[in-house]
């Protein structure tokens, strides 16, 4: 799933000086447990927020939040965890107020909201297939980092409304339907690792689920024992892995500034070498 090195280039330094600046992070082991983090994180504090206040007030709020995070990240010409998961976040506390809206605002049942959301995640993955990839590993310039970012609202919000399906509609629960989204998040994945095939397709597949999946589990232990909770309430949840979001990312972040030196000391060694043998003056002629 890595993109593709220039056969040309041998070194380490050469690798780390040539190849596309990431904008966006690997999808390895971290990231899943970050994502699915600010899944659960963002489906409480929504809910905290739109209970203790003014809903009319809370949503714009949280819009205009969202649209300043996004333009930080954009800024961005590289990879930051802390921007990059703080952006993340907003998506999935903005993308969980959306479902509500349509839902408990509008009416709309959740089955139509998730196929609509479905529908736009469709249209948006369209027009970005023109750049030529899906892949996040393609993810190197600032257009395609904007359909990354649509495409995420899209599949928050799908995944919120499909994970309230399967909670109230179909009846499941929360803790059901967690179980639920669990098994088909690990299924992809493992398709992926037994194959080697439709590295994108699972990808983006177990981007979606990672929604359901942690909203489930987060509101199975928010909300009241007679909706089949645990009753820790919205607040405390949110506080619990915000605490837990807000230490992982500061170790991603460490390591990604330890990495970053560790190429920055590399590369110009090398660079500086071999520029100083093409400025080297030639030996005057002893003619």
């Amino acid at each position: 799933m890595r993109l593709p090195e220039d056969p040309g280039v041998r070194s380490r330094a050469g690798r780390a000086a040539t190849a596309p600046t990431r904008r966006v992070p690997e999808p390895d082991a971290a990231f899943w447990v970050v994502k699915i983090l600010t899944t659960g994180m963002g489906e409480t504090t929504s809910d905290f927020l739109v209970q203790r206040f003014a809903p009319e007030l809370v949503v714009p709020a949280a819009f205009v939040v969202l649209v300043a995070a996004l333009l930080l990240q954009l800024r961005m010409q590289a990879y930051r965890p802390a921007v990059y998961w703080t952006t993340a976040l907003m998506v999935s506390v903005f993308g969980t107020m959306a479902a509500d809206v349509l839902h408990v605002g509008l009416g709309v049942p959740y089955l139509l909201s998730a196929a609509l959301f479905a529908i736009a995640l469709v249209i948006v993955f369209a027009l970005w297939r023109r750049e030529g990839t899906l892949s996040v590993h393609g993810i190197t310039t600032g257009r395609r980092e904007r359909f990354y970012w649509a495409a995420a609202v899209c599949t928050f919000a799908l995944g919120t409304a499909a994970g309230d399906l399967t909670a109230t509609s179909f009846g499941l629960g929360y803790l059901g339907s967690g179980v639920l989204f669990l098994v088909l998040f690990a299924a992809p994945g493992l398709f992926f690792v037994v194959t080697r095939r439709a590295a994108v397709a699972t990808f983006w597949t177990a981007y979606v689920l990672t929604r359901p999946l942690g909203a489930s589990f987060a509101d199975w232990f928010a909300v009241p024992r007679d909706r089949g909770g645990v009753d820790l309430g919205p607040g405390p949840v949110s506080a619990v892995l915000l605490v837990v979001f807000v230490v992982v990312v500061t170790v991603l972040a460490v390591r990604a500034r330890s990495a970053s030196g560790r190429t920055a000391a590399a590369v110009p060694s090398s660079t500086r070498s071999s520029t100083a043998r093409a400025a080297r003056p030639s030996p005057p002629s002893s003619r």
